[in-house]
């Protein structure tokens, strides 16, 4: 099994052209797309494979909602840090905080901060389904669970 990383689960991110608008400032929408590479790799990293869930146990994790806090723009070429924390896990469903930092350059700034909310559904009804025991005790060996 691997090593677990500290809490909270930290994923690099850097700001390419791609992700900002003209004014060359991160596109509000990205921030979401950026916390859901945090979660992906933060499963990874519990060894929680995506496309193994979804072979394996006939289920998948797909977005009940989101809000998200805007506190501060990141910029073209920056380079931020995503946060994962989970506030609550539930049979079939998980709620995240999540939390996007601008680093490298001087002292650390909160960008954007989150709530997410996931829930897990049987791939073939789409209909809730519990979360596999298996992926639960490797959730909670993480040790990102508040």
């Amino acid at each position: 099994m691997p090593d677990y990383p500290s809490l909270p689960f930290a994923w690099p991110v850097r700001v390419y052209y791609e992700d900002t608008d003209t004014g060359g400032v991160v596109f509000y929408a990205n921030y979401l797309k950026f916390f859901e590479r945090a979660r992906t790799e933060w499963l990874r990293a519990a060894g929680i494979g995506q496309q193994e869930l979804t072979e394996t146990h006939q289920a998948m994790f797909v977005v009940k909602s989101t809000a998200v806090d805007y506190h501060a723009p990141a910029k073209l070429d920056d380079e931020l840090k995503l946060t994962v924390v989970v506030e609550r896990l539930g049979r079939a469903s998980v709620q995240f905080s999540q939390e996007a930092w601008r680093v490298g350059r001087e002292a650390p700034v909160l960008l954007a901060s989150g709530s997410i909310k996931v829930g897990c559904v049987d791939t073939r009804s789409f209909r809730p389904t519990p979360i596999p025991a298996v992926v639960l005790e490797r959730i909670r060996a993480t040790g990102a669970v508040s």
